[in-house]
């Protein structure tokens, strides 16, 4: 059975570092962030701030290929399935997180800080309380 791990502000201030120097790195630039309110919006926050990014979308219907998709975790692929049929070029879409499940197959479009250790569920910051809430 799966237990927790449970990841603090520093570790969240070092993987945005870390993906705002890949993103950094990458052969074009995005013109703004788009991300789904829940998991993805604070990281899209920092990670706009990392990259000088001034416009945030969240939860569109339609999305631009020249704005960088942000969220905490690359788990199921359910989210990046969503959102790649909404996307006008989805050849172009960087699908950006913070994590991504290890023993996954992950889209050419992900970009991420780091593997998940194992198949603990990951904690984030933002979702400690609903987390708790949910064992009770």
């Amino acid at each position: 059975m799966p237990t927790e791990q449970f990841i603090t502000w520093n570790d969240i201030e070092y993987l945005i570092e870390n993906l705002s120097k890949k993103i950094s790195k990458l052969p074009r630039s995005f013109s703004s962030i788009t991300t789904v309110s829940r998991g993805g919006l604070v990281p899209s926050r920092l990670m706009a701030d990392h990259l000088g990014i001034k416009k945030i979308f969240v939860d569109k219907k339609k999305i631009s290929a020249s704005s960088l998709f942000v969220d905490d975790i690359y788990d199921s692929g359910d989210t990046f399935k969503k959102i790649i049929s909404n996307v006008d070029d989805p050849s172009k879409l960087v699908f950006v997180t913070l994590f991504a499940r290890r023993g996954k197959k992950y889209p050419k479009q992900l970009v991420y800080a780091k593997k998940t250790i194992n198949d603990d569920y990951v904690v984030f910051p933002w979702d400690k309380l609903e987390f708790q809430t949910s064992k009770k």
